[in-house]
């Protein structure tokens, strides 16, 4: 009985310890890449139906419009720039009233 046990907990911490030497390879396995890194980045994706989506790529300095769909890829648009046009910072949110103050508003309701 106990020398079955022990089997069995030896070959639990040996498949334990495969699953974090594979996510250690597959983590230093995908962090080779080419020399000059990344030239090509999905700035923004947007849904315009089911199974339709329009992307907007940043590659080597130009910018991308491109329509993904079943049917496959289309360029829609080139932009030529040099410098890639950041979005403004979102408006801050209001405050979120506590607990006390929204049950203080629920008592005065008539």
């Amino acid at each position: 009985m106990g020398g079955e046990l022990l089997r069995v907990l030896l070959s639990l911490v040996a498949v334990v310890a495969l699953i974090f030497v594979a996510g250690w390879l597959s983590r230093r396995l995908q962090l080779r890449s080419r020399p000059g890194g990344r030239r090509i980045r999905c700035v923004e994706a947007m849904a315009v139906g089911a199974r339709d989506r329009v992307l907007l790529l940043d590659a080597d300095g130009k910018r991308l419009l491109v329509g993904v769909g079943p049917g496959g890829m289309r360029t829609l648009h080139v932009y030529e720039g040099t410098a890639p046009v950041e979005p403004a910072p979102p408006a801050p949110l209001p405050a979120v009233p506590n607990i006390a103050q929204l049950l203080t508003r629920w008592k005065s309701k008539p």
